[in-house]
């Protein structure tokens, strides 16, 4: 009997085993494809390839800064609009709402989520773009553009396609998902903890505050990072909004350019090998900063646990 649970369990072990390495060597074998794929550029232009802005097709000079900048900027835009308004949801309908409605908009927030990105895409330029053309835009313009400090961050013609519209096209699609890891996360606090605040006085703000963010501190970072790489890989509704143009400029309302947008675009117009090393390139960056991203998450994973005590 003893010899016969010893082979199944040898066998899962290689299996389970097998499928991490697996994962493992994909991911290795993708990284060293785009850096194949894009050595020439690192090969031609060097470092000046990450810190240059131009991007001239016809004399053969390409630089990632400008997309970088774009991803970067949209993705923070992204968070700071997601972040409170997700969290705001998922407390509203585990802590708030009556009974009967929680279900209902727990299920549109996860329609939201799988709406395709090129409606977003297309409902941003051809409804959104227009609004903030007309009323958000120039109203940044007048009350925010002579503010020191940030009055260059909103100043510019009021065109609608830019960094801020996309950035908020972005928050808007990441919103479901953060909303959606959060409402399971507060919903999976024990009810001992929640009854243990109101047994001492605890008002439901207090309880709020004081049990249930800090006990689910770490898996909401988690599903902050998860939503900023939703913002950073989006492609399709950017590159509607963002206006497509390799200039680097302080203000939110001029339109820009970004990685996933640069490739998706002229990946099938690289018509010379420098051309399509370079693209192959700035999917390497998008990569690298992802990697970045995410350990910084990890990192961060690891110290808010280490805060409250916990150990691996």
């Amino acid at each position: 009997m003893r010899t016969r649970g010893v082979w199944p369990e040898r066998l899962f072990h290689a299996f389970t085993g097998g499928a991490a390495w697996f994962v493992l060597l994909i991911l290795l074998a993708v990284t060293y494809s785009m850096a194949s794929g894009g050595w020439l550029a690192f090969k031609t232009f060097g470092f000046a390839f990450v810190t240059s802005d131009k991007w001239d097709v016809v004399n053969g000079q390409f630089g990632a800064l400008v997309p970088i900048y774009g991803t970067l900027v949209t993705s923070a835009i992204a968070l700071i609009i997601a972040v409170p308004i997700s969290i705001g949801i998922a407390l509203f309908l585990t802590e708030i709402a009556p009974a009967w409605t929680r279900q209902p908009i727990a299920m549109a927030i996860e329609l939201l989520a799988a709406v395709p990105s090129i409606i977003y895409g297309m409902w941003g330029l051809f409804m959104f773009a227009p609004f903030m053309a007309t009323h958000i835009e120039p109203w940044l313009n007048d009350h925010l553009g002579s503010v020191p400090i940030i009055g260059p961050l909103f100043t510019g013609p009021p065109i609608g396609i830019g960094m801020l519209t996309a950035g908020i096209v972005l928050g808007i699609m990441v919103i479901p998902f953060i909303a959606s890891v959060a409402r399971d996360v507060f919903n999976a606090v024990p009810a001992s903890l929640r009854e243990s605040a109101v047994a001492l006085g605890a008002t439901r703000w207090e309880r709020l505050c004081h049990v249930t963010l800090p006990h689910t501190r770490s898996a909401i970072v988690g599903a902050i990072f998860l939503g900023l790489g939703r913002a950073l890989g989006e492609t399709m509704a950017v590159t509607f909004v963002l206006g497509n143009a390799h200039d680097l400029s302080v203000s939110l309302l001029m339109p820009s350019n970004s990685i996933a947008a640069a490739i998706a675009n002229e990946f099938t117009e690289a018509d010379t090998a420098l051309y399509r090393s370079s693209l192959i390139a700035l999917a390497f960056m998008l990569f690298v900063v992802t990697f970045i991203v995410l350990s910084i998450a990890k990192l961060m994973l690891a110290r808010v646990e280490r805060n409250m005590g916990r150990t691996h």
